[in-house]
């Protein structure tokens, strides 16, 4: 199968140890993730050939970071390297009735700054056949915009696939750049969306409820809005509280509406990630499976990615398919 291309910026993740706040504890531990490198190194644990582009510190630090990525045989080729600090966030784990709290320190960055010139997309993408993207890599810098969109088009001019999960988050477009316009130029270039209700509103202007009928209509207003798109898939979590969670999935392919059974997740250890593992495992499953079956997978990736300390799902193929088989007693393998 052909190279599955990721597009993100590698991140630090600092935390102090079992769940206490940092006014708490002196002794921290760190991960590393990034929502398009957390979808790329779970494709890579589930077989798939995954390249990851990039900037990092030209430090020890960077270099802990791509021997990290190197460790799951994600090819780093197209990383570069940075006079810029490699970026962090720090975290507090919640619990119960409390919440998760995160500090991003990512200004300046590595990534943020990144410059056109060292992207090769006609390098980077000669084994590829799908480019996926969120939308958090263009809400960075202009910089970093202008690449995605040359990737994006590119792309699509290979006819290769585009996947798309424009995530909105508003804290992050500090540049001037007007966050609608940029996600609808990028959609255009797109043709699998990964996405809710929350998204869908935000590029179209509407405002559709969470419920299955408006889901379905709000889906068929974005295929028109944006003839690329082909099918359109959401992941629905529900929050008992911090520790409880319920995951679903649903789509709308052109033809045809589905929606999976809920997978009850009572006890979370660490939720980071979690919509990049359903992304990888949904672009997984559309590589090998059909669009019902790939949701079903990505769901339950999603599922068993709570249950993983750090960003990153470490499933595996068995281990996501013994839980569509309803092995979920979590018994000793021996």
């Amino acid at each position: 199968m052909g190279q599955v291309v990721t597009f993100g910026e590698v991140l630090m993740r600092i935390s102090p140890r079992g769940k206490k706040k940092f006014i708490q504890s002196n002794v921290v531990e760190f991960f590393f993730g990034g929502t398009e490198l957390n979808v790329g190194i779970s494709i890579a644990n589930f077989g798939g050939n995954v390249k990851h582009i990039s900037a990092v510190s030209s430090d020890f630090i960077g270099d802990a970071a791509i021997s990290y990525i190197n460790k799951f045989n994600v090819d780093t080729s197209s990383i570069g390297r940075s006079t810029r600090p490699l970026g962090v966030y720090f975290f507090e784990v919640g619990a119960v009735m409390r919440p998760s709290n995160i500090s991003y320190n990512r200004s300046h960055s590595a990534f943020s700054e990144i410059q056109p010139h060292k992207v090769d997309w006609n390098e980077a993408l000669i084994d590829a056949d799908w480019l996926h993207w969120t939308g958090i890599t263009p809400a960075l810098s202009q910089n970093a915009f202008d690449i995605l969109k040359n990737g994006l088009t590119l792309a699509r001019a290979k006819g290769m696939t585009v996947s798309a999960d424009p995530t909105y988050r508003q804290n992050l477009w500090n540049y001037g750049k007007d966050p609608k316009e940029a996600l609808i130029e990028l959609l255009n270039l797109s043709t699998v969306f990964i996405g809710g209700i929350n998204e869908i509103n935000e590029v179209l202007g509407t405002n559709y409820s969470y419920s299955n009928e408006d889901f379905l209509i709000a889906s068929k207003e974005l295929m028109e809005t944006f003839p690329s798109i082909e099918k359109v898939f959401d992941k629905i979590r529900t929050s008992v509280n911090s520790s409880w969670h319920k995951i679903r999935a649903r789509m709308w392919n052109g033809k045809e509406f589905r929606e999976t059974a809920d997978l009850d997740i009572t006890h979370v250890v660490d939720r980071i990630g979690t919509g990049d593992a359903f992304a990888a495992g949904l672009i997984y499953g559309l590589k090998n499976y059909d669009d019902y079956k790939a949701m079903e997978f990505g769901s339950a990736a999603c599922a068993l990615k709570h249950t993983y300390e750090g960003d990153i799902n470490l499933a595996t193929v068995k281990e996501v398919t013994d839980i569509l088989e309803g092995n979920i007693s979590g018994r000793f393998n021996r």
